[in-house]
């Protein structure tokens, strides 16, 4: 299976000269398996402690555009049927899965991609219906983006026990809509 990341080839000046995409092997796997379990792990531990956090949340898209998509799909001779009202993770994996391959397969990730929401962070834990999460958070990405950094800064006066003691709770509760809020605003990948 090829991996959608990219391995940055540079000369002995430090320039880029090629990027090429290269395999997930069974060590990248069980990384990426123990960054998710990290990432639901803290996110479930601050949410059900009701501690000031942020998450990274991903609602469950729109009905009337994965119907539309879905009639796309029959039109294009996919054949994909959702079991229940609401269609799953699984089924939108199973629906990227059925088309690889197919001439028209970059055409339809993108519908997929667009009759899904954009996750975005938030200070209310509802999940994360791309990675079929009930609770997820940027933990394992602390320099990516500020509300990463600020997930870390938490965490840390939690374990100092400044939270409680210095009143950081309310400090995190009083910014953290914020952040939330400034971040959505920036265009960032998809995750």
């Amino acid at each position: 299976m090829i991996s959608r990341r990219a391995r940055l080839f540079s000369n002995a000046a430090g320039k880029a000269i090629d990027v090429k995409p290269y395999e997930a092997n069974v060590a990248t796997k069980i990384i990426e398996d123990f960054m998710l379990m990290a990432n639901e792990t803290v996110a479930q531990e601050y949410c059900t402690e009701e501690i000031p956090f942020v998450y990274r949340t991903h609602d469950n898209p729109d009905p009337e555009k994965v119907e539309s998509l879905l009639t796309l799909l029959h039109n294009q001779g996919v054949k994909i049927q959702k079991a229940k009202e609401e269609i799953t993770p699984k089924e939108i994996q199973q629906i990227i899965e059925s088309i690889e391959g197919l001439p028209n397969e970059a055409m339809i990730s993108r519908l997929v991609l667009r009759s899904m929401k954009q996750a975005k962070y938030t200070t209310e834990c509802s999940g994360h219906f791309g990675l079929a999460a009930k609770y997820y958070c940027h933990f394992t990405s602390p320099i990516r983006r500020y509300p990463d950094l600020q997930i870390h800064r938490i965490i840390k006066d939690n374990l100092r026990g400044r939270l409680m003691r210095e009143g950081r709770t309310e400090h995190y509760a009083e910014i953290l809509d914020e952040v939330a809020r400034q971040s959505k605003c920036m265009r960032t990948p998809r995750r």
